[in-house]
């Protein structure tokens, strides 16, 4: 925990460069009429918060930029504030102009999301979700290694490689099997997931891989999803005469920005946030990601998000993404004749 005077320092450094995009020095901080301490206090609290690794120095004699750390500390302690009432009539009303068809509202979602956050915004068409178990057969390969061939209701079938944490024979392995096509059967991954069962160590850690195949199988996008704003970020000062955007251009290009961008474990409610070097994919470690669910839980969900440099105004960014994101439930459970409610606080 930082002290209240350390977290204000802090806090104006961060907002300071999100504005700015330039490193914060001392004098620049000194000008706050709130702080009334001297010059060497703030420096002192500066070089603390260099040492805890909240804020470094590009160069030797420049001021001080955030770090991801600093970043995630800032967005952690962001009080719950939702879009600005002129910001949701605007957007009402232009969603009230468009016809009741869903290609039109996630188009304009993508478009309204960029303009307001002036960064990348992606917006992925709603898709069937929560698959549901119907079968599974472990198929041993050789001592700890094990074939999990998983089949979903609608016919679909995924097959994935396992490790085990011990050797495990077939007639094991059938066992198990069966006891699972027993329990599980018809049950979500979530269900699955937060379910009390009965089970061994083994059971356990064969349930647990079932469980991701079964999450990943619902994080797949249906088709491909709406981009907007790639033109912000060609503005943004940090990637102005600089590689540093090659990497998401390349993602783009190959139709791989969803795939990296979306999170393996992510909520089923609120804004998930990711900065930086948080980011598992090297190729977005520059950028940060703002992404949130919509749709209709055991219907149909989808994603809204958007990808900005760590230098992100996170305190727009995230009401918007949010708001957004309880505008497209709303209208997906207007098909579907019924109440969504899939926002909640970011994580």
């Amino acid at each position: 925990m930082l002290s209240p005077r350390t977290d204000f320092i802090l806090r104006r450094i961060i907002e300071q460069y999100i504005e700015q995009a330039t490193p914060v020095p001392s004098q620049s901080l000194a000008r706050e009429k709130a702080l009334q301490v001297s010059s060497a206090t703030i420096r002192n609290e500066m070089v603390r918060l260099e040492q805890e690794g909240y804020i470094f120095k590009p160069h030797t004699s420049a001021g001080s930029v955030p770090s991801d750390k600093g970043y995630r500390y800032y967005v952690a302690s962001l009080k719950k504030v939702g879009l600005g009432s002129d910001e949701q009539r605007l957007i009402a009303h232009l969603f009230h102009q468009v016809e009741q068809d869903t290609e039109q509202w996630l188009r304009l979602a993508a478009t309204l999301l960029a303009q307001m956050v002036k960064n990348v915004a992606v917006v992925t068409t709603p898709h069937q979700s929560d698959c549901k178990f119907k079968h599974v057969e472990i198929i041993s390969l050789k001592d700890t290694l094990a074939l999990a061939v998983l089949v979903l209701h609608g016919a679909r079938i995924r097959q994935q490689l396992i490790t085990l944490d011990q050797p495990v024979l077939q007639p094991t392995l059938s066992l198990i099997s069966n006891k699972l096509n027993h329990v599980f059967a018809g049950l979500t991954g979530e269900q699955i997931a937060t379910g009390t069962f009965e089970f061994s160590a083994l059971e356990k850690q064969i349930a647990g891989h079932l469980v991701e195949m079964m999450r990943t199988e619902d994080d797949q996008p249906g088709e491909e999803p709406y981009l907007d704003g790639l033109h912000f970020m060609l503005k943004q000062p940090e990637f102005v005469q600089s590689d540093r955007l090659r990497p998401l251009m390349e993602l783009v290009e190959q139709r791989k920005l969803l795939q990296v961008i979306m999170p393996r474990r992510m909520s089923k409610q609120g804004v998930y946030v990711s900065i930086g070097k948080e980011n598992e994919e090297e190729s977005i470690r520059d950028y940060s990601v703002v992404i949130s669910r919509y749709g209709v839980p055991g219907e149909a969900t989808g994603t809204v998000g958007i990808v900005g440099p760590t230098r992100m105004a996170y305190s727009h960014a995230i009401p918007t993404v949010e708001y957004l994101a309880s505008v497209l439930s709303r209208l997906i459970a207007s098909l579907y004749g019924k109440d969504a409610s899939f926002t909640e606080t970011s994580e």
